[in-house]
């Protein structure tokens, strides 16, 4: 990425730099800029423009010389040392994206202001700037260790390069260097290092939007450089209105069968149709509740479930996984005689890993593993342990099933996944006046998506006899059909998203964690006391990241994608939890990242990946293949490989992109059109 290096500007000047023209990021010479402290905290707190603040001591020093004349060097360095720490503090507090700080500042200062880039999510830049000369590699790498020793999360080398040699050996500088780094050479002949260290896997580099705002001799201006790197490529547009996403599918069926199986008319707003969701309406109105569809409002009018109620043989429960897991347990409970459970598609060669065992728990018999099977009641309620490694669905069945059971019973989960989805199914079910109470080993009371990897057991104490009751509410957006969107702002350009909630138990909010780690740009716009609002995400310098996806494997196939954009090594643990999705994800992960040039590769339940940046890629004529693909009928698979493609050197051509209609049927259209703005 390029970085646009700003001095001697006005506040106003900045903003409108930022606010009106197509910089990727800037940096703002706080030591240069005439700015206030509060100025420096309206401009870093009120820009979504990736922005880098730096204050050089040699300057702000120089310019109090021409201020203090009566005080001695002493007195003058401890002031410049104030004014420092204090515009850069102010900076980071405000929102800066990254922090620059030189070696030279004293070591106190040091451990200030790495203190608060820690606290509020700095990125902690540790730079040396040598205005004569290149010193040799050997005392380049020990200036670069010392660097890391001081708390760099990026370093920072620049020299001056009195003859091509010197570029050289700037350049030499990335060939075996395992940290971050930004390296180049000031000076006519050290121009060209400028856009090279790019290609080498700086995160980015500095240009000056005319030949007038140069900060150094060599520097690139923007638009020399815009088109060096980008050629006829563009990357910065935006859709003109926010995309609205769709509801969550986790909330719709769940809210849907409960309310099928409520006393009573209830009415869920916000609905979006889709193969899965439509699936749960089918079944509601196979198990007796009367529905409607008024565009976004479902009003379902339930059958006020108890034990055994009903009576019927077959239940057809579509492509979705999550419905048949759902309905096994409640079928056990709420049926007088045995139910064949039917479905279609990828569904079919989906075994129930688990269910066997877990049903065998409450004296439930399955005939198969495999779809259509047949469950046969009832369900005797009491205490059981299962294990949790197989994932949450079948487990919030019988969350919603005990309840309606004649006795009490105690779930204890050990080796839990998917955690969060849990904790939807207990939301969902406290609105329809159902009690579940709930407790986590191995951490505090269930809190937020921090708590789900210390979490080694749950238990879960169900009162038997409890009554669904209607209620209204509305569904609220989904995470996991935003995170395609989010990836490819992050990567290639922008985007604003509506109907998502920051506080939602949904798993998938989980990407906005990812994105954090990895370096994205994000920010929350007009937000409301229950976490919803505008949810904007802009291009930024993406490195390497570590995530455990064990939770929400629903988005291991886009964050694939985002790690083959990010500079560096990226993991993403709990592979082991695809091989039973639509396809075997985990299969079709490494096939398609290898098909596109990715070196990938499966560390016991690591998926490990060496990604490159954007441009990096651009540089070295890396982008990701283009070609024919499988989506493997998976609709994760389809909004991956849709990321891919703004990426890639020639088209991607899909072979199955209907089956999106499972989850998100306005997916292609809504993306093909958000990239049409995004890539122009």
């Amino acid at each position: 990425m390029i970085c646009v290096s700003l001095q001697n500007k006005s506040l106003e000047e900045i903003q409108e730099i930022l606010y009106s023209s197509d910089v990727e990021m800037a940096e703002i010479r706080l030591d240069r800029c005439p700015l206030t402290d509060e100025q420096i905290e309206i401009l870093f707190s009120d820009s979504d423009v990736p922005l880098v603040a730096t204050c050089r001591i040699s300057d702000t020093l120089e310019s109090l010389k021409t201020q203090y004349k009566d005080l001695d060097d002493k007195q003058l360095r401890s002031k410049t040392y104030d004014i420092v720490q204090t515009r850069l503090a102010i900076a980071i507090e405000a929102g800066a994206q990254y922090a620059d700080l030189e070696m030279e500042a004293p070591p106190s200062i040091s451990r200030k202001i790495k203190r608060s880039c820690d606290q509020f999510g700095t990125i902690l830049i540790r730079s040396y700037h040598n205005y004569k000369q290149t010193p040799s590699k050997a005392e380049l790498k020990e200036i670069l260790a010392k660097c890391v020793d001081y708390g760099a999360e990026l370093t920072k080398i620049v020299t001056t390069a009195q003859e091509d040699a010197d570029s050289e050996t700037i350049i030499s500088l990335y060939d075996d260097c395992k940290t971050p780094l930004i390296a180049f050479c000031m000076g006519v002949k050290g121009k060209k290092t400028r856009l090279d260290c790019l290609a080498h896997g700086a995160p980015f580099t500095y240009a000056a939007l005319s030949e007038s705002d140069s900060t150094a001799d060599g520097q690139w201006q923007y638009l020399e450089m815009e088109k060096a790197l980008y050629g006829d490529r563009q990357f910065l547009a935006k859709s003109k209105e926010p995309l609205v996403m769709p509801s969550s599918k986790s909330f719709a069926q769940r809210a849907i069968i409960a309310a099928a199986l409520a006393d009573g008319v209830s009415h869920l707003d916000g609905y979006s149709p889709c193969g899965d969701n439509e699936s749960a309406i089918r079944v509601a109105k196979a198990i007796g509740a009367e529905v409607q569809e008024d565009g976004n409002r479902l009003t379902i009018k339930g059958i006020g479930a108890k034990r055994q109620c009903l009576n019927i043989q077959n239940l057809n429960v579509g492509e979705s996984g999550y419905l048949t897991r759902m309905m096994i347990p409640l079928l056990s409970v709420i049926s007088q005689s045995p139910v064949t459970l039917n479905g279609e598609k990828t569904l079919l060669k989906r075994p129930l890993k688990g269910a066997m065992d877990i049903m065998a728990s409450f004296g439930v018999r399955l005939s198969d593993i495999f779809v259509p099977l047949t469950v046969t009641p009832p369900a005797i309620p009491g205490k059981a342990e299962i294990s949790g490694k197989d994932g949450s669905q079948l487990i919030s069945g019988l969350l919603m099933a005990l309840p309606l059971a004649e006795k009490d019973s105690t779930l204890y989960v050990t080796s839990p996944r998917s955690i969060p989805y849990m904790f939807i199914t207990i939301d969902i079910l406290k609105k329809f006046g159902i009690k579940v109470s709930s407790q986590l080993e191995g951490g505090e009371e269930f809190i937020s998506s921090e708590d789900w990897g210390l979490c080694t057991g749950i238990t879960f104490k169900i009162k038997g006899l409890q009554e669904y009751k209607s209620t209204d509410f509305t569904i609220e957006g989904d995470w996991s059909s935003a995170a395609p969107f989010l990836v490819a702002g992050s990567i290639f350009g922008e985007v604003e998203l509506k109907g998502l909630d920051t506080k939602s138990l949904q798993a998938d909010l989980s990407i906005m964690d990812v994105l954090t780690m990895c370096g994205a740009s994000l920010s929350q716009i007009d937000s409301d006391e229950e976490g919803k609002g505008i949810i904007h995400v802009q291009k930024s310098p993406l490195m390497a990241f570590y995530t455990d996806a064990n939770n929400c494997p629903d988005l291991f196939p886009v964050i694939s994608v985002l790690a083959a954009f990010c500079e560096g090594e990226s993991r993403i643990s709990g592979i082991g939890r695809l091989a039973y999705k639509e396809s075997d994800r985990a299969g079709a992960i490494v096939e398609m990242l290898t098909q596109m040039g990715v070196l990938v590769r499966i560390e016991k339940d690591d998926l490990v990946i060496e990604g490159q940046s954007l441009s990096h890629r651009l540089l070295t004529n890396n982008l990701l293949k283009g070609g024919k693909y499988t989506s493997r009928h998976d609709h994760r698979m389809v909004m991956a490989l849709k990321v891919a493609s703004l990426g890639a050197d020639s088209e991607i051509e899909i072979d199955d992109t209907e089956c999106v209609a499972k989850s998100f049927p306005a997916f292609n259209e809504m993306f093909d059109a958000f990239s049409r703005f995004i890539i122009a």
